[in-house]
């Protein structure tokens, strides 16, 4: 009967509220900054891993509506060298391993559709709480107020959330990611279209990397990585930065950037320490990139997430001691994502290094 707020609305927050549900608690609400549903562009493609964010909605009864709006075919790269080269071809027949894609917005549209009436409540953006008897009293900053019993974190990278448990904080890993899009990309990045062919492009060069995947709205979405300084800025036009930054690199990369649509996102990379730790609290805990943020360049962040959400949902929902529950699952959880970050660090660097080709054509081998 306790009332719980998860801060945040995104797949790791939504998947929770869900399996929540599913096991009979009520009395949930998720409180979300954007105004509603709309409010947002969703961001790239997803791929759902077997074992942690299918397990999620398997057990959130969700796998038939996955499996109408995921996209088949979405899962096969083509690894490119900077020349557009394809070294390897996964449309070619030579796909190793299944892990279905499906589009942010419609994984978002499934898990608000699954939900009770009224559990999310939109144009809510944290401002700070403060404990009440036992639980804690949310302050909003449209001026509202809410009671919990117990609050989750599902507050993404730069948590609001997070400075009630630790003043743990992320360091800066190197590298920054340039995000952008092109949409109607079939009418203005044909042959980008073509090259990608409904999947993803990973393309190595110079110690860089661009990450490219469709989305089934017709949009093209990339990630431009490279080693930098944390405050590193974009000097000029984008279009000047690119042509100098990869400079050498095939013409028909250059034609995303000139073509991008509402500019580009900066976002330098940073990661959780992998030896962090906190003192357990019986009302309060968290999940996905609030508790252990790290680089994308190992495909986990949204799986991590559902699969915290769904070890969380059945930690709440088995036993009276809710110190003891929420104790086992961070204790998990963070040795959980200790050994996923260490990965994904050294995948991080070893892709933005000057033998990223031959690791990756090692994995894929």
């Amino acid at each position: 009967m306790k009332k719980i707020a998860i801060v945040g609305g995104g797949p790791g927050g939504l998947t929770l509220a869900r399996l929540l549900q599913v096991k009979g608690v009520s009395s949930v609400k998720v409180y979300e900054r954007d105004i509603n549903k709309d409010a947002r562009v969703q961001g790239a493609t997803l791929d759902l891993h077997e074992e942690s964010g299918l397990a999620a909605l398997r057990e959130a009864g969700l796998i038939p509506a996955f499996m109408e709006n995921y996209r088949p075919g979405a899962d096969k790269i083509r690894i490119l060298d900077k020349d557009a080269n394809i070294i390897v071809d996964e449309h070619a027949g030579q796909k190793v391993e299944y892990r279905p894609e499906i589009d942010r917005g419609p994984l978002r549209k499934i898990l608000l559709e699954s939900l009770a009436d009224d559990t999310v409540v939109w144009d809510s953006q944290f401002a700070d709480m403060e404990r009440s008897g036992e639980g804690w009293l949310l302050q909003f900053k449209n001026g509202t107020t809410a009671y919990a019993d117990i609050v989750v974190g599902a507050d993404g990278a730069n948590s609001k959330i997070r400075p009630f448990l630790t003043p743990i904080k992320p360091f800066f890993v190197g590298m920054t990611a340039v995000e952008g899009s092109v949409y109607d990309a079939s009418e203005k990045v044909p042959e980008m279209v073509e090259l990608v062919k409904g999947g993803k492009l990973f393309i190595f060069g110079d110690s860089k990397t661009l990450i490219v995947s469709a989305k089934g709205d017709g949009t093209l979405s990339f990630y431009a990585g490279f080693q930098s300084a944390a405050d590193w800025e974009i000097q000029g036009s984008v279009l000047d930065w690119f042509k100098s930054a990869f400079k050498g690199w095939a013409p028909i990369y250059e034609s995303l950037i000139a073509n991008v649509s509402g500019g580009v996102i900066p976002r330098p990379q940073y990661c959780m320490p992998l030896d962090q730790d906190w003192e357990a609290q019986a009302n309060l805990t968290m999940l996905g990139d609030a508790a252990h943020l790290m680089p994308p360049y190992a495909g986990e962040g949204v799986n991590m997430a559902m699969l915290d959400a769904l070890e969380l949902s059945r930690c709440l929902t088995e036993g009276e001691d809710m110190l003891a529950a929420i104790a086992k699952y961070e204790r998990e959880m963070r040795e959980r994502a200790s050994a996923t970050a260490a990965m994904t660090l050294e995948q991080t660097e070893v892709l933005h290094g000057p033998d990223a080709m031959q690791h990756m054509l090692g994995l894929v081998s």
